[in-house]
């Protein structure tokens, strides 16, 4: 996309110059405007043309019978997939008869942008009727970061060339037909109309209309009421239906002169509310609405923007597409998580059906980790929600005949809904990265509140799974059998290193918060004595490492595989899971993305440099990147072992994953994971950060910890001259500036902080910023990738 001919690079927004049908798909998901609640796809206003219609709430789905050829016992029995519900953004236009359709008559201009700074979706075309009538039309969309039931669009319509006879349609719809089903299992299930109708109503200039969802009895309602101003002789008149609620709005216009209309829309849905209730409740939102009046969430939306891009904004100079990129990235996290409030932060965001609308462990292993450092009040409601669903999880390690919690591979309400065992039910990483995010979240934050109440039952409850999972063998090593490490083309390993050496984190975390808060983990029957067993089974979790090569293995036995056959792949074979049976994937020496490398980028004290280079020599040869979740990976590596080159090439990669369509499924939603990782690779990658994440200064036994410091080893490929960022360390805020041969520390707000700068401890306070010197580095040569696997730019 940001490669078409019709988009154009610029530095703070997302702009559209003409319009290709052949990529309207695509342009719906990079357009979508969310706030974590409320999500809306980048649809034309008057719904046809269309790719993918998409109307979302958080938490709304529909279930469906997952079938097996065979029955097993532990099987989900039920999938969920997000749905479509009731649009409240179409707006149709009729001129002089004609419905407004960019496939008929002629349109002479057609523009959209997306402002990062503004939150606003804004639209400009001139049409000419077939009948030879021109208009231009002019609309602005936004979903509101402050009210998060709220959606908005101002919309104009004006006469150009003579009189014509306007009609606008302004409309709530629900059940719009949707594309057919494909045969990638990445591609959302699709559910035939799962909304039924329960009430409809239309009255003066306002709308509203009631659905329930046919097996999981979730209620929807949505209103929605509107400012007119027009011409002497506007008319309007209103309309409903079960599925359909309708304002129409008439008038003439002269040359010159213009219909407005401000059109509000609210969103509430329930499982257990009743339907007058649902109904107040949007109608109480709808009119909060109106009083703050279309200015007045403009407002509300820049200052959000504004807040957020304080502490984020990451710049870049010396490439336009990955500053523009990374901003794009920035401003689709932060809107996939601002108002998403105790419910699970999907794949896809709320920008399309992709995957089935679920999350994934990706939420707490890349997303979260931007987060907690650019927006750290979006993360604690999501590890919440984590924490909400721990009954569910709880239940299910009783059914696998486990203790603590196993949390689901892929889950909307907190059930597992994997139908795949072997890449779901048995990637119990799942449950470490839970723990890892938590334990992030309060090292960054200090936020020991969240630390005492959610964060040790997420904690204590993982940990006890990993003791039940895992045994000791006759020489006291501790292994853990069986399980599914990030990388889904290998599965059903022994020790796969990513998963043991994250349960050792988790347990590590787990005894320091028993011990921390005593008396609040007897409420759990955790006690010492149990934190000094997960600290005894953390000392000896098994590492497997091959002496013969002096590399890690990604599993025990993984280098003794045979090799894949690289060089009888053709590059039309990738994914390689759509092209040949999981049974010889699994067997052969394969990566579909980072697993013991995103292992090193997880926990880096566990390896030393050497070892660090040596790995990711071997495993560089065989990772395919079928995966978007491992390019930012391998660039963090590629640049901690010396090849900044690479590191820049996979910088790109994870940067333009959406905006180019690399995937070539972006129609689908968009890859939060990867727009998280653009920020991983340049902050992490380029910015070398390395933090020690145990908690510091937590109240316990043993007193207070002293913090570690954040270490940085920052360093700039050729095709870069500056990079910068904003950091947050507690109640800090630390900007980092790079340039080619030094790098300059601020720090902009709190307390002292010590830093590690390519190994020299540098003391920071607000008024004495630190200028250092950037070691020089030759750029060693780099291992290579499978073939037609370099690294797409």
């Amino acid at each position: 996309m940001i490669t078409h001919a019709s988009f154009a690079t610029e530095p703070w927004q997302l702009r559209e110059t003409s319009l290709d049908l052949d990529v309207l798909a695509q342009s719906e998901s990079v357009f979508a405007l969310s706030n974590g609640h409320l999500g809306w796809r980048g649809n034309l206003d008057e719904g046809e043309p269309g790719g993918l219609p998409g109307a979302y709430l958080n938490g709304v789905h529909e279930t469906h019978p997952l079938p097996y050829a065979e029955a097993g016992y532990g099987y989900p029995e039920a999938g969920q997939t997000t749905i479509n519900i009731t649009d409240g953004k179409v707006i149709r236009l009729l001129v002089d008869d004609h419905p407004f359709d960019l496939r008929y008559g002629e349109l002479r201009s057609h523009e959209r942008v997306l402002d990062f700074r503004t939150g606003v979706l804004g639209r400009t075309a001139q049409w000419t009727t077939p009948s030879g009538r021109t208009v231009r039309l002019t609309s602005q969309r936004l979903v509101s970061l402050a009210q998060r039931a709220v959606a908005a669009i101002a919309y104009t319509v004006e006469a150009v060339d003579g009189p014509a006879t306007i009609a606008v349609q302004s409309e709530l719809v629900a059940g719009e037909q949707l594309p057919g089903v494909s045969g990638d299992p990445r591609v959302a299930a699709a559910i035939d109309r799962p909304l039924r109708p329960e009430e409809h109503y239309a009255h003066g200039t306002r709308l509203r209309l009631v659905h329930c969802t046919a097996r999981s009895r979730q209620r929807v309602a949505v209103a929605a009421d509107h400012f007119i101003d027009g011409p002497a002789g506007t008319t309007y008149a209103a309309e409903s239906e079960p599925d359909v609620a309708r304002l129409t709005v008439t008038a003439t216009l002269a040359p010159g002169q213009r219909l407005n209309l401000v059109k509000f829309v609210t969103y509430g849905w329930s499982a257990e509310r009743t339907l007058p209730a649902l109904r107040d409740q949007v109608e109480g939102g709808l009119a909060a609405a109106r009083s703050t009046g279309w200015d007045g969430l403009l407002e509300a939306q820049r200052a959000c923007l504004d807040d957020f891009w304080n502490d984020a904004d990451v710049e870049v100079e010396g490439d336009e597409q990955v500053q523009q990129a990374v901003r794009f990235a920035l401003f689709h996290l932060f809107q996939a998580a601002a108002r998403a409030e105790l419910r699970a932060l999907a794949a896809k965001g709320l920008t399309g059906t992709g995957y089935d609308g679920h999350a994934f462990w990706d939420t707490e292993s890349f997303v979260l980790p931007v987060l907690t450092h650019t927006a750290p009040h979006t993360v604690a409601p999501v590890l919440e929600w984590r924490r909400a669903t721990l009954p569910s999880a709880l239940e299910r390690a009783r059914q696998l005949g486990l203790k603590g919690a196993a949390f689901p591979w892929r889950t909307i309400n907190g059930a597992e809904c994997s139908a795949y065992w072997p890449a779901g039910t048995v990637a119990f990483h799942v449950n470490a990265d839970i723990a890892a995010a938590a334990e992030r979240y309060v090292a960054t934050t200090g936020d020991h509140a969240f630390h005492r109440g959610a964060g040790l039952e997420l904690l204590v409850h993982t940990a006890r799974l990993w003791r039940s999972l895992g045994h000791f063998d006759a020489d006291g090593a501790f292994h853990i059998d069986g399980v599914t490490g990030p990388d889904e083309y290998s599965a059903i390993a022994r020790d796969n290193l990513y998963t043991n050496v994250m349960a050792r984190k988790n347990l590590l975390a787990a005894a320091d918060v028993v011990e921390c808060y005593p008396d609040r983990a007897r409420e759990l029957d955790a006690d010492g004595a149990e934190a000094a067993d997960w600290r005894e089974t953390a000392a000896r979790i098994v590492l497997p490492y091959n002496d013969r090569l002096q590399v890690h293995e990604q599993a025990a036995g993984f280098t003794d595989q045979a090799p894949w056959d690289f060089e009888g792949t053709t590059e039309d074979q990738y994914p390689l899971l759509l092209h040949f049976p999981y049974f010889d994937l699994y067997r052969k020496q394969v990566v579909k993305q980072a697993d013991l490398v995103l292992a090193m980028l997880a926990c880096p004290d566990e390896f030393t440099a050497e070892e660090k280079a040596r790995n990711f020599a071997y495993y560089e040869p065989l990772t395919v990147r079928d995966s978007s979740l491992s390019a930012c990976c391998q660039a963090v590596l590629a640049a901690e072992t010396g090849h900044l080159g690479l590191a820049w090439a996979y910088i790109r990669e994870a940067a333009l994953m959406d905006l180019d369509d690399l995937e070539h499924n972006t129609r689908d939603g968009l890859h939060m994971a990867s727009l998280a990782g653009t920020w991983i690779a340049l902050v992490a990658g380029l910015g070398g950060v390395r933090r020690h994440y145990a908690v510091a200064a937590a109240p316990g036994p043993h007193g207070a910890r002293a913090e570690a410091p954040v270490r940085f080893a920052p360093r700039l490929p050729p095709a870069l001259t500056r990079l910068a960022f904003t950091i947050r360390v507690t109640d800090r805020r630390l900007r980092v500036d790079i340039g080619a041969t030094t790098t300059r520390y601020t720090l902009l707000a709190g307390a002292p902080l010590t830093v590690v700068h390519h190994g020299t401890t540098v003391p920071l306070t607000p008024d004495d910023p630190a200028e250092l010197p950037v070691p020089p580095l030759v750029d060693a040569p780099a291992p290579g990738q499978p073939k037609g696997r370099a690294p797409r730019t």
